[in-house]
């Protein structure tokens, strides 16, 4: 047994022992004390009674106080022999063969008397083998031993007493002992010795821990009632700057880092770092790095990145776009930012001062993250000093000065064109607005103007020294296009907004032709804006939104001759005044993506997503631009995202729609993998299939549908967008297979719309399902990292996407039906609808999954494999790519890899 003994020997041949902090003395009552020669001649004493002659016998022999030390539970041992009554001549049949133990708790250490029928009997003892006078003459001892325990003690200590009946007895000895559990040390946690419990309860032990190690879970264990260790728990785990070995906490070596407890083992310095001493937790930066307080102990040192490069300028008026390329040396980070630094010079002296706060930078000032900035409300006429800074995460850790790049610009003056009225079906009156802060007197205004579908060069020059001029001698029905500009003593400035009219047909009203102010959120400019005659319209607003009367098919926009003309149909204009962008959510193929508040006369103010055209954008890109707007202001359901308006007399042009607060589908469900039911997840694709099998219905096929592509709320409500046609839908250069709508998404793409360029509703069909096993794969890569050209040969050889872990049977068979070869075969979206309500209504289909069970060890047919490294685990498992990340993180050992955690 692995148990501790305070035990007391009583030995009637050694008399009374007190080797042992247990004393028991035994007091002689009716029993006589016998020198006797054992076995091997060596004389012994022993307590005997042997009065079988005389009937009514009750002999006690009691032992003195014996303290319990705090043990619950004590065990008695006596050794005893025993005559057989019937080796006994004459004996009356009141002998006994057996003789009774009692014990009594007491806190009184000198109780001399205690009554008889204040004892608890532990048992009546028998002997395993007796004696006659015949084997003690031939000097044989038959001794018996006898073992008994007496349990949930509470009291200093205890009395035994032993009771004779009438046997012929001889009481060897008496040994009362209690059992510990060690001390032991295990998981470097130290368990001290431990009495075990009363009734067999095991003891709950809580170790502390050793040698420079701490808690990682508390350790515990339990005392057995034999004094053995049980069930151990939790476990210590050495601290920042040690490592265990061989069941110690070993310090670092020079060289190597344990920054945290977790970590197993100690890693070896990060570059750009390093560590003289022992037990370093984490390793000193060489000269010119540095780490951020928010860095990893295992990430490299860096350092400030250098000046950004390539900085380019474009001077609007008096707004200016700054662009440049990112630093060539990141210093080994990639969290580079930008800010902007303005001071406005003199001409006279050179002299430069702070810009002040009257000019505004879009999207701000400093942390930019795309390196492009448009800085707005500068002084006309004026030189300007930009200083652009790259920085970083260490950047405010470097002392030595931020690098940056400078660029130099001159504002020019602008003059705010107005369009008064017009007089006649062949002139019109212009009246403008000087600049607001002149560089000198105006001494004159420039007019110019030519027909719009006249090249640019075949222009008019008239000059005046007032702002308001009536153009003569213009041609009826015809588009043209008027440029003011003021001059100064200084020169000429830079000309006006431009201005497109259209003069009326012979016989046709003239158009009443008022100025409106366009305030953007980024620059100030001026428009147009025309009352046609009222039998002229041809499209409603209904809540915004534009109704075709009679007519829910689709009309793509690029059938249109202007694709201005689709804009003017199908989306509502909004005034720029009405829009206060917030904060940069993300960037476009055109430009950045902004969220803000609209705030439209009469209604509430809401969230809203605001596309914008980047400045010095083509003819084309802004027809391709706004063709998302043509198409999404056809729509309206509420699983498809809404349009709220376009701005497009002001720059940039920009798309208003609602606000959705969870972004796309895919980054959603990665940043919440597992978090859903699956009735949740249902919920969404119904969603989804819903707003599918309207635009089926209209007519419209999506060519795009996938998981990046689906916005979600607040709600968790799918939303179908992006609509762009003529965007790139990938930029791996694998996807080569072009169409009208830009590279095609070879992994959502069915097989003949990749082969033939083929795209239905029944493409779309193949497209989501694919969207299907997104959302329930929560936002894996579908077909994992298997290249285009593999997938495409993988479907023509009849392979599918197998069901994710977790896939309910109906919803893999539902993805596997959209997969189907033939487009016939694959079901409609208002099918899927109802297969999914369907499922909403009755969950318990949900609940047999697809994925089979992982065969046992003991399955024959299952191919063992040992792995002995990392390496050939990461190999195993099909990361092989990893290695490199396993090691410098200071996993190199399998037993290391236990202690992964997610952080």
């Amino acid at each position: 047994l692995s148990c501790h003994f305070l035990s007391l020997l009583l030995s009637l041949l050694h008399s009374l022992l007190s080797l042992f902090p247990l004393r028991c003395n035994l007091l002689l009552i009716q029993w006589e004390e016998i020198s006797v020669m054992d076995e091997r001649n060596i004389p012994m004493r022993t307590y005997q009674v042997c009065n079988v002659m005389e009937a009514y016998q009750n002999n006690w022999l009691r032992t003195r106080h014996i303290a319990r030390d705090g043990a619950q539970r004590v065990y008695i041992e006596i050794k005893f022999t025993l005559r057989d009554c019937n080796s006994l001549p004459g004996v009356p049949g009141t002998c006994k063969e057996t003789f009774n133990m009692f014990y009594y708790e007491s806190n009184n250490v000198n109780q001399w008397y205690i009554k008889e029928s204040n004892y608890i009997k532990i048992d009546t003892i028998a002997a395993d083998e007796s004696f006659t006078q015949v084997d003690v003459g031939d000097r044989v001892m038959k001794l018996n031993t006898e073992v008994r325990d007496i349990s949930n003690l509470s009291k200093k200590g205890f009395y035994l007493a032993f009771q004779d009946l009438g046997a012929c007895i001889a009481l060897v000895s008496v040994r009362v002992f209690y059992k510990k559990c060690p001390l032991t040390v295990l998981n470097l946690a130290q368990f001290p010795d431990t009495v075990t419990g009363g009734d067999s309860a095991l003891v709950e032990v809580r170790g502390v821990c050793v040698n420079a190690s701490e808690e990682f879970e508390a350790p515990r264990m339990y005392c057995s009632a034999d004094g053995g260790w049980l069930v151990p728990i939790g476990r210590c785990v050495c601290q920042p700057g040690y490592e265990e070995q061989m069941d110690v906490c070993q310090p670092c070596k020079p060289g190597f880092y344990k920054a945290s407890a977790a970590d197993a083992y100690c890693a070896k310095c990060p570059p750009h770092s390093s560590s003289h001493l022992e037990r370093a937790s984490e390793c000193v930066c060489e000269k010119g790095f540095h780490r951020a307080e928010t860095d990893p102990r295992s990430m490299s040192c860096t350092r400030p990145p250098s000046a950004p490069e390539n900085a380019i300028s474009t001077v609007n008026e008096t707004c200016v776009t700054l662009e440049w390329s990112p630093p060539r040396d990141t210093g080994g980070r990639g969290d580079i930012t930008y800010s902007i630094h303005c001071r406005k010079c003199s001409g006279e002296n050179g002299k430069c001062s702070s810009c002040g706060s009257g000019v505004h930078f879009v999207p701000r000032q400093f942390g930019l993250s795309a390196a492009m900035v448009m800085v707005t409300d500068l002084q006309p006429h004026s030189n300007y000093s930009f200083t652009i800074e790259s920085l970083n995460g260490v950047s405010d850790l470097s002392p030595s000065p931020r690098a940056a790049v400078m660029v130099n610009v001159t504002t020019s003056q602008t003059v705010s064109v107005v369009l008064k009225e017009r007089r006649s079906k062949d002139s019109v009156t212009l009246a403008w607005q000087g600049p607001d802060r002149p560089s000198g007197a105006i001494v004159e205004y420039e007019v110019i103007y030519y027909e719009k579908n006249q090249r640019e060069q075949n222009y008019t020059v008239l000059k005046t020294r007032s702002n308001v001029m009536t153009v003569d001698g213009l041609k009826p029905g015809t588009t043209y296009v008027f440029r003011v500009r003021a001059r100064t003593p200084g020169g000429y400035g830079s000309y006006g907004g431009e201005i497109e009219l259209e003069t009326s047909h012979e016989g046709k009203k003239a158009l009443t032709l008022s100025f409106s102010v366009c305030v953007d959120l980024l620059i100030h400019c001026g428009y147009i804006k025309a009352k046609q005659d009222p039998d002229e319209e041809k499209m409603q607003f209904q809540h915004g939104r534009v109704k075709l009367p009679g007519s829910k098919t689709y009309i793509d926009p690029h059938t249109y001759e202007d694709p201005n003309k689709a804009v003017r149909d199908f989306a509502k204009e909004i005034e720029a005044s009405s829009i206060r962008i917030e904060r940069v959510i993300g960037a476009g193929e055109f430009g950045e993506v902004c969220s803000g508040r609209l705030r439209l006369q009469g209604k509430r103010e809401i969230y809203v997503a605001i596309k914008s055209l980047k400045a010095g954008y083509s003819d084309k890109q802004r027809r391709d631009f706004l063709s998302e707007a043509s198409i999404m202001g056809q729509f309206d359901h509420p699983n498809i995202i809404r349009l709220e308006g376009v701005v497009t007399r002001c720059k940039p042009v920009m798309i208003i729609t609602e606000f959705m607060e969870n972004g796309s589908l895919d980054t959603f469900l990665k940043k919440h993998d597992g978090q859903f039911t699956v009735i949740q997840l249902v919920g969404m694709l119904r969603g989804i299939a819903s707003g599918m099998k309207y635009l089926s219905d209209m007519g419209y096929v999506h060519r795009d549908l996938a998981a990046r592509n689906i916005l979600v709320n607040s709600n968790l409500v799918c939303k179908v967008s992006d609509f762009g046609l003529s965007r790139v839908l990938e930029d791996d250069p694998e996807a080569a297979y072009t169409t009208r709508g830009g590279k095609i998404p070879i992994r959502w793409t069915s097989p003949e719309a990749i082969a033939y360029r083929k795209f239905t509703s029944a493409s779309d069909v193949w497209s989501y399902g694919i969207v299907m096993w997104e959302v329930v794969s929560y936002g894996e890569r579908p077909y994992w990292e298997m290249s285009n050209q593999d997938v495409i040969k993988a479907i023509d050889e009849g392979y599918r996407l197998p069901a994710p872990m977790d896939c309910p049977v109906v919803l893999h068979q539902l993805m596997l039906d959209c997969w189907e070869n033939g487009r016939s075969e694959r079901p409609k979206f208002d099918q899927i609808v109802s297969t999914l309500d369907g499922l909403i209504r009755n969950p318990t289909k949900l609940q047999e999954l697809a994925n089979n069970p992982l065969p046992s060890r003991e399955d024959p047919t299952t191919p063992e494999f040992t792995v002995s490294t990392v390496e050939e685990w990461l190999e195993a498992i099909k990361m092989g790519q990893y290695k490199d990340n396993f090691s410098s993180a200071g996993y190199v050992t399998l037993d290391s890899v236990l202690y992964i955690s997610i952080r």
